[in-house]
């Protein structure tokens, strides 16, 4: 087995994957691709187009050249990295591809196939064109920071391929999750959990434990064969790197489907590294068949960890792990530093420029990556904006509307001014009359538009710090006003994802 096929598959029908078009899919359909069943032969099995085949097979081509190729669409079941692939063409012996390449991009789950196919998509290469054999598993490394939403599966030049897997890790779309800030399933795939080892899987694989929604059958959760011995201390158990470092409110241990074969009981602990040490969250507590069981004032300590293991005594089976919290600051940060390492250029341009949008600033932050965390993330921006020519600054000033008013900005610019100075609205019409005259007096003296980090501030507040920086030199008002634009900028770079 390679390593990498020990991540969660990214594209398999199960989890929401979805083969979207295909040039061509005469002789098998272009769904079978993603199914989670491995291929199966029928050796007498026909339909009216011919020899009955399990994955996605294209006619004959006739044209000659080395380009000719068919290709597939898929939107994957969960945006993420894509590790390693697994280009299964079992059964494919006289009809497989000679060769095939794998692209990816970063588009909206909704996103049409008449956009995805026209030049409005930029593709981005995640394997090169390879050479396949046939009735095998081809698998292929990939090492790529890009998150990708969607594949284009590329063969040339025709033929069948029947599986494609596609293992890599999770990449929360924090819009869809309604923002880091608020409760999760800290142990989700979807929020970027990730179930790292256990001590047995022999019925059923460790990652349905942390899958989307509730089990579909006894198939769809984690089983571990059957211990035997006296020992009333003998247990299995699996370890879970949680979306981020957060505290637990509540731990949901679902039993649904396994009615015979349900641990006796289950205990959960907490630690800061996949080791250990472990702390005590959920003291050992029985369980029952088939069902959901909810823990909440049960909970011992509740953290902050970054990883939680569980132990079911002595084996047998579980559903799902639900592990509902909050990150904490440092948790957020992280998330911050993986979501902004995985966007391509253009998108971490577009996400960047609201927060700050002296260009020397972006294109440095741009240079910076991979992020290796939060912190490190937080610390370049400060000292990257720190040490910028007042030019730079100036620029960064000029994107800001005066408080009070309202600028002509992208959507999200213009949504976060306005909740920034939300409080500072709602004042009295005296008070923003005089903020107006305060703002007019401040860019005559200064040169540029007042900056205050207006966030819970009210308008009688901002209407004494404006008058009392009129008193200050145009080079100390500066080094004031940039860092006014520091907290802003920090404030909303975690914004980017909902923190």
């Amino acid at each position: 087995m390679s390593d990498f096929r020990d991540l969660v598959d990214l594209a398999v029908d199960k989890l929401g994957g979805h083969v979207l078009w295909a040039s061509d899919d005469f002789f098998a359909g272009k769904e079978n691709l993603l199914k989670s069943a491995p291929a199966e032969f029928l050796e007498h099995e026909y339909t009216d187009r011919g020899k009955w085949m399990d994955g996605w097979e294209s006619r004959r081509k006739r044209a000659i050249g080395p380009d000719i190729h068919d290709e597939a669409i898929i939107r994957l079941g969960m945006p993420g990295i894509v590790r390693g692939l697994v280009v299964d063409t079992s059964f494919f012996k006289g009809n497989f591809p000679e060769a095939f390449e794998l692209e990816a991009c970063q588009m909206r789950s909704d996103t049409t196939v008449e956009v995805l196919t026209s030049s409005a998509t930029e593709w981005v290469k995640v394997a090169p064109r390879t050479p396949l054999e046939g009735d095998t598993l081809n698998f292929f490394d990939v090492s790529s920071d890009f998150v990708a939403t969607h594949l284009r599966l590329i063969i040339y030049p025709d033929g069948g391929v029947a599986r494609l897997r596609v293992h890599g890790t999770v990449a929360p779309d924090w819009r869809a999750l309604g923002g880091a800030k608020n409760e999760i399933d800290l142990a989700a795939l979807e929020t970027g959990g990730e179930v790292l080892s256990c001590s047995d899987m022999f019925f059923g694989p460790k990652h349905n434990l942390i899958a989307p929604g509730r089990a579909a059958n006894m198939s769809d959760g984690w089983e571990t064969k059957r211990r035997r011995g006296v020992n009333p201390e003998t247990h299995d158990w699996a370890v879970l790197k949680l979306a981020g470092e957060g505290t637990i409110e509540r731990v949901e241990i679902d039993t649904n489907h396994f009615k015979g074969n349900f641990p006796d009981s289950a205990s959960i602990e907490g630690g800061a590294t996949a080791d250990g040490p472990w702390m005590v969250v959920v003291p050992r507590v029985k369980l029952m068949a088939h069902t959901r069981h909810v823990f909440a004032d049960e909970l011992s300590l509740r953290g902050p960890f970054t990883h939680v293991r569980m132990k079911v005594y002595p084996d047998g089976g579980v559903s799902r792990l639900r592990v509902f919290g909050r990150l904490n600051e440092v948790g957020k940060a992280d998330a911050l530093a993986r979501y902004l390492n995985g966007l391509g250029p253009r998108a971490l341009e577009a996400h960047l420029r609201p927060c700050c949008a002296a260009t020397a600033w972006v294109r440095a932050m741009s240079r910076s990556r991979p992020f290796t965390s939060g912190s490190q993330l937080l610390e370049i921006a400060d000292t990257t904006w720190k040490a910028l020519p007042r030019e730079a600054w100036l620029e960064a000033f000029a994107a800001h509307p005066r408080i009070g008013e309202t600028k002509a900005s992208p959507q999200r610019e213009t949504k976060w001014s306005a909740s920034e100075q939300g409080t500072a609205r709602r004042a009295s019409s005296q008070t923003l009359s005089s903020v107006a005259i305060a703002n007019a007096q401040y860019e005559e003296k200064f040169g540029w538009v007042c900056l205050i980090n207006a966030t819970g501030k009210t308008g009688a507040d901002i209407l004494h710090i404006m008058r009392s920086r009129l008193h200050n030199t145009p080079q100390a008002e500066l080094t004031v006003a940039a860092e006014e634009l520091r907290q802003i900028m920090n404030l909303r770079l975690l914004k980017l994802i909902g923190g």
